[in-house]
């Protein structure tokens, strides 16, 4: 079992918040770009961006993504919001050559199928305007395979633009569904009308904690084509319905999409985004959380799995 060291919670500046929050309190994705976490929360309208060197409590800074204010009232919040639950880092192309952030709703509803492209600079710093991104025709084919579809983390490795869905207590089948990232790459350019069509869907089996079916909430590309993720069991049957965290783990997935091997996390975290360094012998995990209650700051989480890969 891992212990994690909680490195410092995501704070904001209450004046610079919509709803004057003080928190982040829904993280659902994390990437580093060089020098820097962006994070994502389900119920906001903004990426979070905080320096990977800042282990204190300082405010994280917000990157607008969508135009607009959120309700302030949790129950019209949660209907409203448009559920980015993935955040990946793409790679240098023509219309963005040091490479981007394709910011993901988790498409559980209608209204949970916006995206958003951030190009970022050579430092890894967010540059120029955020574009919009229609995900409706991407997430069509995905819908007849999972009735109840929830898109919960992203990655681009080995020529391909990896989306992970998110099983549940009613339907316990995590995917990872793969796509050309050529094609994907044209159609986010608008170089390409049609979106990339769908490669490959593989079912990832996670088991149980405490009879509760683990979910995968993020993953991060690793060098050779495997890949870590963060999974929960999270006594739930719905994509939009929260429920308890029964347990929480971290893994890693070989080229074949087997997993080759699973650790529970202590005191069962609920950690909805990862992002990893890695060196011979172990990997740095760093990963956030979901608290449910919008009263609870999201917190960053490390910790270094030793002989991981």
């Amino acid at each position: 079992m891992l212990s994690c060291t909680i490195v410092r919670e995501l704070l904001v500046d209450p004046s610079h918040h919509p709803r004057g929050a003080a928190h982040l309190s829904a993280a659902s994705s994390l990437v580093r770009v060089h020098d820097h976490f962006y994070v994502v929360a389900d119920d906001e309208l903004q990426l979070g961006v905080f320096a990977a060197t800042n282990r204190i409590n300082l405010p994280l800074d917000l990157l607008p993504v969508f135009a607009g204010a959120m309700p302030h009232d949790n129950a019209a919040r949660k209907q409203a919001k448009p559920d980015l639950e993935a955040l990946a880092v793409l790679p240098g192309a023509p219309n963005w050559p040091a490479g981007a952030l394709l910011a993901l709703g988790s498409g559980s509803r209608s209204t949970r199928e916006r995206g958003a492209l951030i190009t970022v600079g050579a430092d890894g710093r967010a540059t120029g305007p955020v574009e919009g991104i229609d995900l409706s025709a991407l997430y069509f084919p995905l819908h007849a395979r999972f009735a109840d579809l929830n898109i919960e983390g992203a990655f681009v490795a080995c020529g391909k633009l990896h989306l992970l869905h998110r099983g549940n207590s009613a339907d316990a089948r995590n995917a990872c569904v793969c796509f050309s990232w050529d094609h994907t790459a044209a159609w986010l350019a608008g170089a390409q009308v049609s979106p990339p069509a769908v490669l490959s869907v593989q079912c990832i089996s996670l088991g149980m904690v405490g009879g509760v079916p683990l979910g995968l909430t993020d993953a991060a590309a690793l060098p050779g084509g495997a890949w870590v993720f963060c999974a929960v069991a999270e006594d739930t049957g719905s994509s939009y319905h929260d429920g308890s965290c029964i347990g929480s783990v971290v893994g890693v997935v070989a080229t074949d999409g087997t997993v080759r091997t699973l650790q529970r996390l202590q005191g069962a975290p609920k950690v909805e985004g990862i992002a990893v360094q890695c060196d011979a012998a172990s990997l740095l995990l760093s990963m956030v959380t979901d608290a449910d209650d919008p009263d609870i700051a999201s917190q960053l989480l490390q910790v270094r799995w030793q002989h991981a890969i």
